[in-house]
């Protein structure tokens, strides 16, 4: 026993001595932990910021001129008035996002209390900016008319009062922010092991291992172990430095449950990135089969898309991928700041899986040594 952790720590320190000196990979590992997530966050917008409007005025009165006015940054631009003519050319060359149509006589018909159309032409190729902001216009006109009305709000049979939880500014980068650190997560673990292993392979000191008294359960631990160190380092600065620091993202949880439940997730993902490192003869080989596997991870594990918007049927399969467990203890750790009390069911189907993952890229492992030495 002892004798077997000393060969598992050896091989460690010298997987961590490769990596060291390979600088692609070093560069990879800084790059995605730093500027990919700080400009994911920043840059990667799924709201309603800055949308291109413009206003056919038809009425010119004082009311239309309000809804014009009150259109405000940041969320658009400053509206542009068109004719009726301009409208389906600048449609067509994608010039404004919404293009808003008030028709002649409309103040004097609101009052007159007869019957009034307000024309909202939308360019619903963006459909998320598209559905938002046709809401927000909306929402803008509704609040105008009502006020130019006089209209008296306490009057209403229903007020609805909204109090948002957990993010009350309603703003995107700490979300995306945090998501991304945990995709990187995920990527780089699958990367950083399955790439060491081909690396063995290619340079030929995969021979050298297998000469010496070690076992195959050995060889992996060690790269899971050396591996999974390195992203947990890295992630934890990148958690203080970049998400905490440069995007001033409130962490309202436990930072340390967070990265103790990442540990237990690089166990799963690491072991996955072994047994593809297998099933790969070559590095393009091994990229290719990574890049399919974690663009599934990334688009159907719920950081990006609520797991509840997708098919029940498909919900239950991506039960059984621990990314799926990892996004949403880690939106309910430093979202919510949940406790072990509450994401333990995740935290367990984690380390099953994972088990299931490791076990499996062990036999894979121990076959592919198996034919080698043949």
């Amino acid at each position: 026993m002892k004798r077997s952790l000393t060969n598992i720590v050896q091989l460690g320190i010298k997987e961590l001595f490769s990596l060291r000196y390979d600088p692609v990979m070093l560069f990879l590992i800084v790059y995605m932990f730093s500027f990919s997530i700080f400009e994911e966050a920043q840059n990667a917008v799924t709201g309603v910021v800055n949308a291109a409007v413009a206003i056919v005025d038809e009425d010119r009165s004082q009311l239309s001129q309000r809804i014009g006015d009150a259109l405000l940054q940041p969320r658009f631009q400053a509206p542009v008035a068109i004719s009726v003519d301009q409208v389906d050319a600048s449609m067509e060359a994608a010039r404004y996002a919404f293009v808003l149509d008030i028709p002649p006589k409309f103040q004097a018909d609101l009052l007159a209390g007869r019957p009034t159309v307000i024309q909202l032409n939308v360019d619903a190729t963006a459909m998320g900016l598209a559905g938002t902001g046709a809401g927000y216009i909306q929402q803008i006109i509704a609040q105008e008319v009502s006020a130019f009305r006089g209209d008296d709000r306490e009057a209403q049979a229903i007020n609805i009062v909204i109090r948002a939880r957990f993010n009350p500014n309603m703003e995107a980068i700490g979300f995306q922010g945090v998501m991304a650190l945990t995709n990187n997560i995920t990527l780089m673990a699958i990367l950083l092991t399955g790439a060491a292993l081909i690396r063995e392979r290619e340079h030929g000191t995969i021979e050298h291992l297998l000469v010496m008294p070690l076992r195959p359960i050995e060889i992996m631990l060690a790269k899971v172990w050396a591996n999974g160190l390195v992203v947990i380092l890295v992630a934890s600065l990148s958690l203080y430095l970049i998400v905490q620091g440069a995007l001033a993202v409130p962490i309202v949880g436990s930072i340390t449950l967070y990265l103790s439940v990442a540990v237990i997730y690089l166990f799963s993902v690491t072991s996955l990135g072994i047994y593809l490192a297998t099933l790969a003869r070559s590095m393009p080989q091994f990229g290719l089969l990574a890049m399919i596997v974690f663009v599934i991870m990334l688009l159907l594990s719920g950081s990006h898309t609520p797991l509840e918007s997708m098919p029940a049927a498909l919900q239950v399969i991506m039960q059984f991928v621990p990314s799926t467990h990892f996004v949403r203890m880690a939106q309910a750790i430093l979202f919510r700041d949940a406790g072990v009390d509450v994401i333990w069911p995740d935290l367990l189907a984690t380390a099953v899986i994972g088990a299931v993952f490791f076990v499996a890229a062990l036999l894979r492992f121990r076959k592919t040594v198996t034919l080698t030495q043949i």
